[in-house]
């Protein structure tokens, strides 16, 4: 009896032994972080090409320290990112993280889903950061997204098809962004179509989707044009606004662009520059170290010392009604931040980061040149909402444009009536998150 007593006490305390063990035991949570395709050169890890490659490395390291935590990477085009962030809401494929750029979260933030990053940001983050980027971050003082890293956005040329048509006097050795005046812009372009046989281009354009909306609206720019109003609308129905565009046409009728651009995507220009069939293309520091033969940097035409653009690209929390996962995914993008490794491999573009941007300064090309041409960058969404509801509205008049279906006047007008109906569409429906 004695016996039997003391194995059942025995297995009575095994069986709470089991029962403790099971409820200490880490919960197992999926979290899904979703990224376009990247192009991402690092310094800290010349093995890096794209942004899903850092981030694999980064969740990775995370799992490892967070006992049943996975996180699920996914990588998406850009032509498909509507199917793969805002139609994904209320499934089991909606992205938990997002690493991206602003111009594509100011959308989502005024979805109501995307979460205020302000209690994961220690004052040792805050100040390591420039303020102008915490403020291009953020609605009505919160943060919705952290800054990783920015590129600038301006031509790369092929220098030696300047000089096979004769253009040497507007090349240098020194690793500059150079500027041109409207008239240089006009000779070059005259001569690179003169000069180069047939099969080669001369300019990239492209509208068969939105891709090319930034790169065209800073072209609009080149006689003139402030582009929004006071108000941050579009107002291009202007003397200027319509020069801009009328520009861009009569370069389509000399013949500077590849036939029917109008149907080109970007990815389609880049093959014909790395192809050395077209003399420009659109580039950042990103591409630049993958070029395979002699280029130059220079600005967007117009203004003083002509145009840039700036893309900000960084990390953002959505709010699938799981506060678990929320909780996790503040977690991992704080890891980031707080892990010297993963902060160190923004350096390669222009790294949000003060401390990385110091430490690796001697090995990120033309850094100190994109600093100082910070005074030529352009806003080019004027921090309105519903951006990607702009850019949908907004290349199919360039399409039409390009076609000879719209004049430049028309183009204007229906630019702005479309495009600012979008944005007034954003901030009647939009919202955030409480």
């Amino acid at each position: 009896m004695k016996i039997q007593k003391r194995l059942f006490k025995a297995a009575a305390i095994l069986g709470l032994g089991l029962l403790l063990t099971g409820c200490t035991k880490k919960e197992e949570v999926t979290i899904t972080v979703k990224v376009p395709v990247l192009a991402m050169n690092s310094v800290a890890d010349s093995d890096i090409e794209s942004a899903d490659e850092f981030l694999k490395k980064a969740a990775e390291a995370f799992e490892a320290q967070n006992e049943g935590v996975t996180i699920r990477l996914v990588t998406f085009e850009q032509t498909k990112e509507d199917s793969a962030v805002t139609d994904c809401f209320d499934t089991e494929d909606a992205a938990d993280v997002l690493y991206e750029g602003y111009f594509n979260m100011s959308t989502y933030i005024y979805t109501g889903r995307m979460v205020p990053l302000d209690d994961i940001i220690s004052d040792e983050i805050r100040n390591d950061i420039d303020s102008s980027l915490w403020d291009m971050s953020q609605i009505e003082g919160k943060t919705y997204m952290m800054p990783y890293l920015s590129l600038q956005n301006t031509y790369v040329y092929n220098k030696e098809l300047f000089r096979e048509a004769g253009l040497e006097k507007y090349l240098t050795d020194e690793d500059v962004i150079q500027n041109w005046t409207l008239d240089e812009w006009e000779y070059i372009l005259a001569v690179l179509k003169e000069k180069l046989p047939e099969n080669i281009y001369v300019m990239p354009m492209y509208a068969a989707n939105n891709q090319g909306d930034t790169h065209t609206m800073t072209l609009i720019r080149s006689q003139g044009s402030s582009f929004f109003d006071e108000d941050g609308k579009f107002n291009l129905n202007t003397e200027e606004g319509i020069a801009g565009l009328q520009w861009i046409k009569d370069n389509y009728d000399k013949g500077y662009y590849p036939p029917y651009c109008e149907d080109l995507e970007i990815s389609d220009t880049v093959e014909l520059f790395y192809n050395e069939q077209i003399v420009f293309m659109i580039g950042n520091s990103a591409n630049g170290n993958a070029i395979p033969f002699d280029y130059g940097v220079v600005n967007f035409p117009g203004g003083k010392g002509g145009y840039a653009t700036s893309f900000v690209t960084g990390f953002s929390v959505f709010d699938n009604g799981n506060e678990k996962k929320v909780e996790l995914s503040k977690e991992f993008v704080k890891f980031i931040y707080e892990t010297e490794t993963w902060l160190d491999y923004s350096a390669g573009a222009i790294p949000a980061s003060q401390n990385v941007a110091d430490k690796y300064k001697d090995n990120i090309p033309m850094l100190e040149e994109y600093y100082q041409n910070n005074a030529n960058v352009v806003n080019f969404t004027a921090n309105n909402p519903n951006w990607r509801g702009v850019r949908d509205t907004f290349y199919p008049h360039i399409q039409n444009l390009l076609r000879g279906n719209e004049t430049a006047a028309e183009a204007a007008a229906g630019i702005n009536q479309d495009c600012n109906a979008a944005i007034e569409e954003g901030l009647a429906t939009g919202q955030l998150h409480e």
